[in-house]
């Protein structure tokens, strides 16, 4: 049950020999051994679809979720719920599987999801870091009014900020920094008259973890079950998307795009490659 479409709107992309980014590593028992893809952000126009595709039509505006499980019943992540921990997930753009920066990309139907009209394919990508936030919204119980620091300066960061703000945390410290350190925690205190009831560490930095510990610890891996609400957030205004994206580029201007990324003096928060 597989949908062939074509995407306007991605983040990365994977350029031609001559211009190719390459990495080397591993995580875990995910190793980079040669080419790979890039791009898991991704929205897009259905082209065709399977025999036995009944959600969706030619035309049909989507967002991608990019970590298809195994979704097997003998997977107990999978049968639980929680498939974001399945073991044999495909995440596109991770080795082995490549990215889905590219003009036409084939992906499974239960893992697509509509976008109304008023959501453009631009924030149809966007929803992908939007999800990352939400998520942890949703592991960390925020409430109504709970004071909250947020650790980080990168682009989830601020989609977590727009999302704990529309979730009605209040105050919110808003001097995101990459690095926080101990005495840093003592200073939040007395900045807001009082202690904190929850951090967001959105960076992996050890410093941030031991200055953010209060009482309770949870790690997040992914997401699960949270396109449906990102989608319904975004298309009723509530969250606003659009001012992460900082520069566009043609798809034929991929490698300008990638300079733009990694240079700190262009500013950019997100790169956005088109594809019309």
């Amino acid at each position: 049950m597989d949908i062939l479409e074509r995407k306007p709107y991605n983040y990365a992309i994977h350029t031609s020999p001559s211009n190719d980014l390459r990495l080397h590593g591993h995580i875990r028992d995910i190793v980079v051994t040669g080419d790979n893809g890039l791009g898991h952000e991704s929205a897009g126009v259905v082209l065709k679809v399977g025999k036995d595709v009944t959600r969706f039509k030619p035309g049909d505006k989507v967002a991608l979720e990019c970590g298809t499980p195994c979704s097997k019943a003998t997977c107990y992540f999978c049968r639980t719920g929680q498939y974001n921990a399945c073991p044999d997930v495909a995440f596109f753009s991770t080795p082995p599987h490549h990215g889905t920066l590219r003009r036409y990309h084939t992906h499974q139907e239960a893992w697509l999801h509509h976008i109304p009209d008023n959501i453009s394919f631009e924030g149809g990508a966007l929803l992908k870091p939007l999800t990352v936030a939400l998520e942890g919204i949703d592991r960390s119980g925020l409430r109504l009014a709970d004071p909250l620091v947020i650790c980080g300066a990168g682009s989830i960061v601020l989609v977590t900020l727009l999302a704990t703000n529309a979730a009605g945390a209040e105050p919110i410290v808003k001097e995101l920094v990459p690095r926080v350190h101990q005495a840093f925690a003592g200073s939040i205190v007395e900045t807001l008259g009082q202690e904190v009831k929850l951090v967001i560490e959105c960076t992996g930095v050890e410093s941030n973890i031991h200055a953010g510990i209060y009482i309770d610890l949870r790690f997040q891996y992914r997401y699960h079950d949270i396109y449906p609400k990102a989608i319904s957030l975004v298309a009723a205004g509530i969250i606003d998307l659009k001012p992460l994206v900082s520069h566009r580029f043609a798809l034929e201007d991929g490698v300008k795009a990638f300079e733009t990324a990694s240079n700190p003096a262009a500013k950019a928060i997100k790169v956005q490659i088109l594809d019309d």
